[in-house]
């Protein structure tokens, strides 16, 4: 379904080891909006919803939706920490086009 990074693995990993509440995973999801008309949204999870589909990366819990699920499929997640800032980066081969900022794209 999809790639995770090890750096993308070790940023999530973090950001649940440091939440208040006990988290099971990161929620990815493809949403209505952005420049291009499509972007992904992403969530710590207490659990997962029963159509979830769950992707296990190197120990790590993805949740996806049945509607983002075709969209997601085929694609790589990595973080990036530069000096132009950190974030997470996504690499869709589902994307047909994608704007300048690379936080949204159109299928």
């Amino acid at each position: 379904m999809l790639t995770l990074t090890p750096g993308a693995v070790k940023a999530i990993q973090r950001f649940i080891q440091g939440s208040a509440d006990p988290m099971i995973g990161l929620r990815i999801a493809v949403t209505g909006g952005g420049c291009s008309g499509l972007q992904y949204g992403m969530r710590l999870e207490p659990a997962a919803n029963a159509e979830d589909t769950v992707v296990v990366c190197d120990g790590v819990s993805i949740l996806v939706d049945p509607q983002s699920a075709n969209m997601l499929n085929g694609v790589t997640v990595d973080f990036v920490d530069s000096m132009e800032g950190s974030g997470f980066k996504f690499e869709n081969p589902n994307a047909s086009n994608s704007c300048g900022c690379g936080k949204s794209f159109s299928a």
